[in-house]
């Protein structure tokens, strides 16, 4: 073999592993981040304080305390407590003449709670609104959700004025009041009905107020270069206080208080990713953070820590914060929209329909 050919099959092979290299770098370069094993270190950051001076995003830079989870005798004790309390069907009373329609039911001689509960309809709802009957209690004078094994001396039949389905229409009204009757008429009772035209009025102008009101804010995160894995985006999650929720490609951000409230925020992205046959192998460039105003406490600072974990996610992840439009979210923004909730927040604790609250969920529902 000459020279030549002996420089032409090296220079030949160069080429060859140079262009093989390349293809492996840009393949690399391509793929999904990935979520990394780490071991447990316990965060440094002091948990986040809504300010008493106002709203500051220079005070947003950290995550949130977490706190390890512990396997002591009391602990467990304490877990199974709130897991029988979740379990345990709720029998506080929660009509309130506030969002209900409700109609008194007196009665000559007190009910058993098993008279009561054979008497009820099949369902809780009254078209699209939820619908609801309270007896008070012969022993402790309270009204709750009859249960067997109590007397009642009274019951009061409600339906809700308005929700996100819209407001109480003459249809479900007339509906509500066949319900009623058929209760009363079977514990004999006594029922009086308000006039129907009042409460359907009452109801449009509560569903007026919820709709002006029901504010639900969104940030998009999007990958700048590289795309993100499922696992990648659970991780980057969970280091801001994020846990899995029972949907796929969802997580949720609990309150201080998670058996008492439900979440804070919500963190979404492609669900079909989520399930996947090999979800590391996905690749994902943008998700969402949510933050359904109504249903969560204004002393939860939840925009502030909205904007938080934006910010945070954004910085670890490599990508941008956007709104709906694609347009790049800025601190200045994110100062005009809370200053507009601060003032939506005192809108509804004047109305004694807070954020946050019983009635204000109920209503937001």
């Amino acid at each position: 073999m000459s020279t030549l050919q002996i420089s032409l099959a090296v220079g030949g092979s160069l080429v060859l592993v140079g262009i093989i290299a390349h293809s492996a770098w840009s393949a690399r370069k391509n793929q999904p981040k990935q979520a990394t094993p780490k071991a447990v270190v316990e965060p440094e950051s002091m948990p986040l304080q809504a300010p008493e001076d106002g709203f500051h995003l220079s005070e947003l830079d950290g995550p949130p305390e977490r706190h390890e989870p512990s396997f002591d005798t009391d602990s467990g004790m304490a877990a199974l407590t709130q897991l029988t309390q979740l379990t345990t069907p709720e029998r506080k009373a929660v009509l309130d003449i506030l969002i209900d329609a409700i109609a008194p039911v007196a009665l000559e001689s007190p009910v058993s709670g098993e008279a009561a509960l054979a008497a009820m309809p099949a369902t809780r709802r009254v078209g699209s609104k939820p619908f609801a009957i309270e007896g008070l209690r012969e022993d402790s004078r309270e009204w709750e959700i009859p249960a067997a094994g109590y007397r009642y001396s009274a019951f009061q039949c409600g339906v809700q004025l308005a929700n996100r389905t819209g407001a109480l229409n003459a249809i479900e009204y007339s509906e509500f009041v066949m319900k009623v009757q058929a209760f009363v008429d079977a514990i004999g009772g006594e029922v009086e009905f308000a006039e129907m035209q009042g409460e359907v009025a009452r109801a449009r102008e509560l569903d007026q107020f919820a709709s002006a009101h029901d504010a639900q804010l969104s940030f998009k995160l999007r990958a700048v270069k590289t795309a993100w894995s499922p696992g990648y985006v659970q991780q980057s999650a969970a280091s801001q206080g994020f846990v899995p929720s029972a949907t796929p490609g969802r997580m949720l951000l609990p309150a201080s208080q998670p058996g008492q409230h439900g979440p804070i925020l919500g963190l979404s992205f492609d669900s079909q990713a989520a399930q996947a046959e090999d979800p590391e192998q996905t690749a994902l460039y943008e998700l969402t953070l949510s933050l359904d105003v109504p249903q969560v406490l204004r002393a939860e600072a939840p925009f502030a820590r909205m904007c938080e974990v934006a910010i945070a996610l954004a910085g670890s992840m490599d990508g941008v914060i956007i709104d709906d439009n694609a347009i790049l979210v800025r601190p200045e923004a994110m100062e005009a929209i809370h200053a507009d909730l601060e003032e939506l927040y005192d809108r509804m604790d004047a109305r004694e329909l807070s954020a946050g609250s019983v009635l204000g969920r109920r209503l937001f529902s």
